[in-house]
């Protein structure tokens, strides 16, 4: 794992030094990268990062450093911030509502879209109130939601909250596998589009619908 990747030469230097050891060694199975973005830099270059060495696995989302680095006005590892919130109009006797935001929505956004792009695996990094697991839950979901495959745990607590959470619910899985019997169908008469539990499903749904079984399966698989 390497920590506050900037560049793409940060990759190469790396590389080079660990492919000059694997040598030296004899070693037989290659050594994997997992950078972390996490500076102002290291966002702006995450397309050149991510493709700057076949050895990488996974970008993950260093929320706290990246936020020193941005000079953020927060002093939480991640989760939620007060001031980052926007007002309604005020109705008609002057009251006004507060919708908190997710300050990190594009940061993290930027990081799947980049790692999905060049087949890497995004990952989510810590959340620091170890006091508030609803709050680690909330924020994970939100990783989740936006195609991240895990959650970095900083403490034992929020462990089986991870796995928990990136784990497809039995629910979803049996709608996917719905989706693949009704895409199978459709396919045999010709159609690329049905309707499956009263919703539109496609081609895209049929992809969406492998991901989550595909998932479901190495996770039981690892299980054994």
């Amino acid at each position: 794992m390497i920590p506050k990747v900037g560049t793409a030469a940060d990759v190469y230097a790396v590389d080079a030094l660990v492919s000059g050891i694997e040598s030296a060694k004899g070693f037989q199975t290659r050594i994997g990268f997992e950078l972390i973005i996490e500076t102002a830099l290291g966002m702006q270059n995450t397309h050149e990062i991510a493709a700057a060495s076949c050895r990488v696995e996974s970008l993950h989302f260093g929320v706290a450093d990246y936020a020193a680095s941005t000079q953020a006005r927060t002093m939480s590892i991640g989760g939620a911030n007060p001031d980052y919130h926007m007002l309604t109009d005020p109705d008609e006797v002057g009251n006004r509502g507060v919708h908190w935001g997710d300050m990190w929505h594009f940061a993290l956004s930027r990081v799947v879209m980049v790692a999905r792009a060049n087949g890497l695996r995004p990952v989510d990094g810590p959340f620091g109130d170890l006091s508030d697991p609803v709050g680690f839950e909330a924020q994970a979901r939100r990783s989740a939601a936006l195609g991240c495959e895990g959650k970095w745990a900083i403490h034992p607590s929020q462990v089986g909250l991870a796995n928990r959470i990136f784990r497809p619910s039995a629910t979803e899985v049996e709608r996917a596998r719905g989706i693949l019997l009704a895409m199978k169908d459709a396919h045999s008469d010709g159609r690329g589009a049905v309707c499956y539990d009263g919703k539109m499903i496609d081609l895209a749904s049929l992809r969406q619908a492998e991901t989550v079984v595909r998932k479901a399966d190495e996770i039981s698989a690892r299980a054994l």
